[in-house]
């Protein structure tokens, strides 16, 4: 057993038997490397990776390989969830040296953490022109000390090429942004399939998300087509778990069929937004279906008894790459009996299967609805509910029971805003719960905010980065919006501790806070990756509480983050999915909408505000007499009658106290800015 076993990490607990003398990123493992002369070999991957599970079963079990490693290396084993600052700085190396990137990711560094080599998954033997594992490390190590001068050179030059900053520029920020962003997706959708890049296909929730708010602004069957071929194409597709809820990372192929069958938090967190927006543009009971599925999922297989929940669920069963999921056609006509036919033929289940597992042979079907807008009929909802429960008799995959305080935070507001829109308010008690968990477990003896909490230690761990911050504050916004305005208190707080440790003094925030371990480099991130970027959620984030506190220090500092990406959100819309809201709320005058009365009284003006998706909005809601942001003070009872605020710049039309009326001021004010 080496030292990863005392790890919170299931990742890296998984790694403590392995034959390879694996250290955990610290000090000890660069003074081993100082002290012995050796190079570090640091490999870096997560739990729910496919193939960082291929390479640690093919290279890292294996006694003979591990021997190599242990004589040549300092070897050091990285959860990039756990800390994405180390995972974002090597990979920027991997995709100088190689072109591209992914996991696991294999960098070797100098003592001093300089990287010099690297690459991703590496084959155990050499095979088909690709040089297998051992002879990569052999060649590495040689090049370590007979050609070191060279080694150095190299690696002084890779810190370099990672270490440029993004420049700072003067860019306007206008409104003509937007059409233009939306007409390159619009370039780069696929009509038949949904979705803006070819295979293999991620889910692009936060692309979907500005297109939605587009749509108000443009009503173009253009935009809604976007959405809704993309929407449908993925819940008919095998990314969605068709019996259980929830989706899958992303689809290995451009129709969203045959899925990367790890299921993250974050995906499904993301995508519950993106359908709910769906429904409120469109009432269309399938995304409210998808909606409900996808929050069962999360909560009945994610959710840990404190109220947070859970990372992942792995790819692999039993060893094996999609076994949990997948079905064969005598399975279904077995489980499923008088109903087989019925559900063979809605989810293109086959004899010879559509999904294979290129390294045990295992083959089966990925169900997948045929007719994406069908609606399943009695029968196939009873082989359905069969194919669940024979389902749950299944060895499960491996699960990440480690709970990550942005993604965590992602989740609750999903649910917050489901709550709202739905009217549901267990969903909204979650929410709230996961907060409240948050807020109380995930900080250190000083206060500061934690990044990683795992049930067996009752603790958490590492500095919490810009992401965390942001994604908390904007969850702590959305609370304070559609909960009760006292969250609003805790929003600043999170907020201002976000700038004191995280802003760059040329605009935007860095990883890392400026109490951190200093890297090679201070890492930034601008474009969005799997979860929106931190600048990008630090700037929604701030612009919101800016109205609701009427701070305007908080929009200044948002202004400056948004100016130093403004340049590649046109050429990569893409990419800056996130970004395109801050975009709107500095070219918008935000919507801000009071509703002020008792809670059954101002119920059916709360439902009509719910019911709509009005961009660039902030909603506030009390009793009479209720403090804590400008947008409540001077506002009352109309006639003794609950009342509905419509406002921009604090500047108020009349207030008015019926849902008709309230209809009219909310179209009037969209209007405005078509």
């Amino acid at each position: 057993m080496n030292r990863l076993a005392a790890e919170t990490s299931p990742y890296l607990r998984q790694h403590a038997d392995n034959p390879v003398d694996w250290y955990p990123w610290g000090d000890d493992a660069f003074a081993a490397a100082r002290a012995s002369g050796r190079p570090i070999f640091l490999s870096v991957g997560y739990s729910a990776c496919h193939w960082c599970h291929v390479m640690a079963h093919e290279s890292f079990e294996d006694p003979a390989t591990a021997a190599v490693m242990n004589e040549l290396f300092v070897n050091v084993k990285v959860d990039r969830e756990e800390r994405p600052d180390v995972d974002a700085v090597y990979m920027d190396a991997v995709q100088s040296i190689t072109g591209r990137g992914g996991w696991p990711m294999s960098v070797w560094l100098l003592p001093d953490g300089r990287p010099f080599d690297g690459g991703t998954y590496v084959p155990p033997a050499d095979r088909q022109g690709m040089a297998g594992f051992v002879t990569v490390c052999r060649a590495v190590a040689e090049a370590f000390v007979e050609r070191r001068p060279q080694v150095e050179e190299q690696a002084g030059q890779l810190a370099e090429s990672i270490g440029r900053r993004l420049p700072v520029v003067e860019s306007p920020i206008t409104s003509e942004l937007l059409p233009a962003a939306r007409a390159g997706l619009r370039e780069r959708f696929d009509a038949a399939w949904g979705g803006f890049a070819p295979a293999p296909k991620f889910p692009p929730a936060q692309v979907l998300l500005f297109l939605g708010r587009q749509y108000t602004r443009d009503a173009s069957p253009e935009t809604l087509e976007m959405i809704t071929t993309t929407l449908d194409a993925m819940a008919a597709g095998g990314m969605y778990d068709h019996l259980g809820g929830g989706f899958a990372r992303y689809s290995v192929d451009a129709h969203w069929l045959v899925p990367h069958f790890e299921k993250m938090l974050y995906d499904n967190a993301l995508l519950t937004r993106a359908y709910t927006q769906g429904w409120l543009l469109t009432g269309d009971e399938r995304y409210r279906r998808v909606v409900g599925e996808t929050i069962g999922y999360v909560q009945r297989d994610l959710g840990d008894p404190s109220g947070g929940y859970w990372s992942a669920e792995d790819a692999d069963a039993e060893g094996v790459e999609g076994k949990f999921a997948c079905w064969s056609i005598d399975e279904v006509r077995d489980v499923c009996g008088r109903d087989a036919d019925a559900v063979i033929a809605h989810y293109g289940i086959t004899d010879r299967g559509n999904f294979v597992d290129p390294h045990t042979g295992f083959r089966g079907n990925v169900l997948h609805a045929v007719d994406r807008h069908a609606t399943p009929d009695e029968a196939v909802e009873r082989g359905r509910a069969a194919l669940f429960a024979r389902r749950e008799a299944r060895v499960r995959p491996g699960l990440d029971d480690k709970i990550l305080l942005a993604w965590n935070a992602l989740m609750a507001r999903a649910l917050a805003e489901a709550g709202w829109v739905f009217d549901r308010p267990d969903w909204s008690d979650a929410a709230r719960r996961t907060a409240e968990f948050l807020l109380d477990r995930f900080r250190g003896p000083d206060g500061r905010l934690l990044r990683s909490w795992q049930a067996d230690t009752g603790e958490a761990r590492h500095l919490a980065y810009c992401e965390d911050y942001a994604a908390l504050v904007e969850l702590l916004v959305t609370l304070a919006e559609l909960d009760a305005i006292e969250w609003l208190v805790r929003a600043r707080e999170v907020a201002d501790a976000m700038i004191d440790l995280f802003a760059d003094p040329d605009g935007g925030f860095f990883t890392t806070g400026r109490d951190a371990e200093a890297l090679i480099v201070r890492p930034q991130d601008f474009m969005d990756n799997a979860t929106p970027s931190e600048n990008s959620m630090a700037a929604v984030a701030l612009l919101r509480l800016a109205v609701l506190t009427g701070h305007d220090g908080y929009a200044e500092i948002a202004r400056a983050t948004v100016a130093r990406f403004v340049p590649l959100v046109v050429r990569a819309p893409a990419a800056f999915g996130s970004a395109l809201e801050a975009v709107e709320r500095l070219v918008e005058e935000p919507i801000e909408i009071a509703i002020v009365g008792d809670l059954a009284g101002r119920r059916g003006l709360e439902r009509t505000v719910a019911g709509r998706l009005i961009p660039s909005a902030v909603v506030v809601r009390g009793t009479p007499g209720t403090t804590g942001s400008p947008l409540l003070d001077g506002r009352g009872l109309v006639d003794g009658l609950p009342a509905a605020y419509v406002c921009e710049g604090y500047a108020c039309r009349r207030p008015v106290t019926d849902v008709t009326s309230l209809e009219t001021e909310i179209e009037r004010a969209l209007s405005e800015r078509r």
